[in-house]
């Protein structure tokens, strides 16, 4: 299994990065902004979608760095950063421009929280830290392939607690 490393430094690098994140799972505890540095990081399980295939022996998590620099504010929405110990289940990565070549990166995650961060540009990295182990379920979304909706597609991430 290969170690994934990948900066992103456009919009379109970032689609990349999100779709590699999609699923990953993160304690509220494990996600940080550090103004100072303009900085925002967090430290997620992320689902390795490559390797899973249809073989639920192959389905496997990895304890991935996330980086964004450049940032000068950060807000969310639905959080409760007090709730070291909640966990998320990330959807998605985005950005929305503003005065070139700033903009805001969006993190969407389960049950309708949300964290925007005002970058002066897209400066980000995401960086496996180690070997991966195994997890016994792979995530689904309704729709997909006939999926129906389950707990570990619901909205509340609840499912999340075995990655």
């Amino acid at each position: 299994m290969t170690m994934l490393k990948l900066l992103a430094l456009d919009e379109e690098d970032l689609q990349v990065v999100s779709s590699q994140l999609q699923d990953a799972v993160v304690r509220v505890g494990d996600m940080t902004y550090l103004p100072s540095q303009k900085r925002f990081a967090a430290v997620v399980n992320r689902f390795d979608w490559q390797s899973a295939g249809g073989d639920s022996e192959r389905y496997r998590r990895l304890r991935t760095a996330l980086r964004f620099d450049r940032v000068l504010g950060a807000r969310h929405k639905d959080l409760a950063p007090q709730n070291k110990e909640r966990v998320l289940s990330l959807l998605a990565v985005a950005f929305e421009p503003g005065e070139s070549p700033g903009g805001k990166v969006l993190l969407y995650f389960s049950g309708d929280v949300t964290v925007e961060l005002d970058v002066e540009c897209i400066e980000a990295e995401m960086r496996d830290l180690g070997p991966a182990w195994r997890t016994r379920h792979k995530p689904e979304h309704p729709g997909e392939d006939g999926a129906a909706p389950s707990e570990a597609s619901s909205p509340d991430g609840s499912q999340a607690a075995d990655a």
